[in-house]
């Protein structure tokens, strides 16, 4: 005879927030640092757990952006990631965390949250090396939003999330190299941009002031899925060194 007096194992619920932004042309990554055990004093992502048991995962995400960053939604682009809830990545019990990426372009300085000791922009080539130890499985996390952002920036316009309301088209090849990590060729890149129609749209005719020739300004267009995709390249060009 089998037992049929099942209960439910206690399980929590979280959301994590891996927000990237683009600082001096590097990909960096949001902190904070813990003011609480577990892992008091070591980096992680900003995220809690939900506020009560009828919150909305989204908005709980949008709530922590809120406390975590003083960040406004309607400002970033932000996508659900994936679910994290491997036994024992939290010592408080059965934690399931579910993270979202966020992206926008010039954030400001952020400011500690309530249970935080401080926040800081971190680049994330240091994250993903360990130079940096993160508290949970919080590098894995980092490693799984760098990478989606890579692999979406071949074959959707997310790229433009990372730039302002207007931008050139070197500011653009600057997204790519940074979240790829490798310098691009400028005549290539600019034809690649060109052929997928719809990626961008030139505004209005605004010129971007600059020491030399004025730069044309673009904005995002209203294609999301680009084709012919931006292929990321296998190997940087043959080049002494990156181009500006």
């Amino acid at each position: 005879m089998t037992d049929d007096r099942w209960t439910p194992p206690p399980v929590m619920l979280a959301v994590d927030l891996v927000i990237l932004t683009l600082r001096t042309s590097r990909l960096h990554v949001l902190l904070v640092e813990r003011g609480v055990e577990p892992y008091k004093g070591t980096w992680a992502l900003p995220g809690g757990f939900l506020n009560h048991a009828e919150e909305d995962l989204t908005a709980a995400a949008h709530r922590e952006l809120a406390e975590e960053a003083a960040m406004d939604v309607e400002t970033l682009h932000l996508e659900h990631l994936d679910f994290y809830g491997t036994p024992g990545r939290d010592p408080r019990g059965r934690v399931v965390s579910v993270a979202y990426l966020a992206i926008a372009p010039e954030l400001p300085e952020p400011t500690a949250g309530t249970d935080a000791a401080g926040a800081r922009w971190q680049r994330t080539d240091q994250v993903l090396c360990g130079e940096l130890e993160l508290a949970f499985d919080h590098r894995e996390i980092v490693a799984d939003g760098v990478e989606r952002a890579r692999t979406k920036l071949e074959r959707t316009s997310l790229a433009t999330a990372f730039c302002g309301p207007t931008f050139t088209i070197t500011d653009l090849q600057r997204v790519y190299e940074a979240v790829w990590g490798m310098p691009l060729e400028p005549r290539n890149f600019y034809r690649k941009v060109q052929k997928s129609s719809g990626f961008i749209i030139a505004a209005d005719n605004d010129r971007k002031v600059t020491t030399g020739r004025p730069a044309r300004l673009f904005k995002a267009g209203p294609r999301k899925d680009l084709y012919p995709p931006m292929v990321r390249p296998t190997e940087p060009p043959d080049t002494k060194g990156p181009e500006g």
